[in-house]
């Protein structure tokens, strides 16, 4: 199976664009998954700020480094790393760096 590309931008009202590479159609997913995707964000692009609500968010960071905004708190993410934004919390990321941030994200439904 080949995945699906697509490129969006502004994603949701960050900033430029991002390349997302869908591991699974969420059509697939029998309404449990809201997203499983290969997402590579380019320098000077982000994934604007929002609230997760009946889902939560898991993003693997597979390459490059960024700066993730947890509910407010400021850290650095690395390869290897992973954040968890459960329901009813935000985030926000953007790669810090010179180099794409290629992270997997995963929106699990609540049941």
């Amino acid at each position: 199976m080949q995945p699906r590309i697509e490129v969006r931008h502004n994603v949701e009202g960050g900033k430029g664009q991002a390349t997302f590479k869908f591991l699974r159609e969420t059509k697939d997913m029998n309404g449990l998954c809201g997203l499983y995707a290969e997402v590579t964000l380019y320098p000077g692009s982000s994934v604007g700020w929002h609230v997760h609500h009946g889902e939560e968010e898991t993003y693997y960071i597979l390459s490059g480094a960024g700066e993730y905004n947890d509910n407010g708190r400021i850290r650095r993410v690395f390869p290897g790393d992973v954040t968890v934004t459960f329901d009813g919390q935000g985030h926000e990321l953007r790669p810090a760096g010179k180099e794409p941030l290629v992270f997997i994200a995963l929106i699990l439904k609540k049941g």
